[in-house]
């Protein structure tokens, strides 16, 4: 609740962005019940129509409800930068406390590798995992979570290195405390700050290369809608015939990067102990 409270008083644009977010959330969660037509409901005789009372967002190429589909894509971004963002998180977790806590050898290796991993544009590497995996929406949120787990680690290492340097740190290993009850007892409470900060940072990066995907046809499979993929297909072939097609998901999709980068900046200015 004071973290809530510090977020409407201190950071009002942050809490508005909050709103933002539940707002998309609940959108992707009823989308079934919000969308006034199922995303695959097609209507020869209504073509390419441009925004009116019928159809508030027009409609594509084959007579389907760009605001329905815009709806039910927010339920792929939302799953897709919700559920990637915490499976990297959980991966860069636990590899940035286990390499910064350990240090020497063990952290010599593993921060090699993540310098390998990083040394490869991210987008590529998400495009081969997604090549090896095959198309789906599973493949694309283990693909997004594997590839922002390493630069996660990054940083979730760097708050562990403060952390182990403290007094009490030396105090437990002094009392006999195993490894495994200093990392749960006291190094992990004490970079959940960092955690929560990249995650919701992170969260708008993962929706915005979903649809980068998406756009290059390697996201979720038609007929299933996305963002990226609104503007890849009908959004870029009738561009300037029918511009509605891609200003709508552009702007969701916009609207959702903004909120969440938004979000993760307030979040920062609040947990961040430097920054109060």
């Amino acid at each position: 609740m004071s973290l809530l409270r510090d977020l409407v008083v201190r950071k009002p644009l942050g809490a508005f962005a909050a709103l933002i977010v539940l707002g998309l959330l609940v959108v992707a969660v009823f989308a079934d019940r919000v969308a006034p037509h199922h995303y695959n409901e097609t209507s020869l005789l209504d073509t390419l129509k441009p925004p009116s009372r019928t159809h508030w967002f027009g409609t594509d190429e084959l007579g389907r409800d760009v605001l329905s589909r815009v709806i039910y894509g927010a339920q792929i971004s939302m799953t897709v930068g919700m559920v990637a963002t915490a499976l990297s998180v959980l991966l860069g977790a636990g590899l940035g406390v286990v390499s910064g806590y350990f240090g020497r050898t063990l952290d010599l290796v593993v921060q090699r590798l993540v310098d390998a991993w990083l040394a490869f544009p991210g987008l590529v590497m998400v495009i081969v995992l997604l090549v090896l995996m095959g198309p789906g929406l599973a493949s694309v949120i283990v693909a997004l979570g594997l590839s922002q787990a390493f630069p996660q680690s990054r940083i979730i290492r760097s708050a562990t290195l403060v952390v182990r340097e403290h007094a009490y740190i030396e105090a437990s290993r002094a009392g006999g405390a195993s490894h495994g009850r200093i990392l749960l007892r006291h190094v992990l409470p004490n970079v959940v700050a960092p955690i929560i900060v990249s995650a919701s940072t992170y969260v708008g990066f993962v929706i915005l290369v979903e649809a980068a995907i998406s756009f290059l046809g390697y996201g979720v499979p038609a007929p299933r809608p996305s963002w990226g993929g609104m503007l890849s297909a009908t959004g870029r072939s009738y561009m300037v015939r029918a511009p509605w097609l891609s200003v709508f998901p552009g702007l969701a999709l916009t609207l959702a990067v903004f909120a969440f980068n938004v979000l993760g900046d307030a979040l920062r200015d609040l947990l961040d102990p430097r920054l109060r």
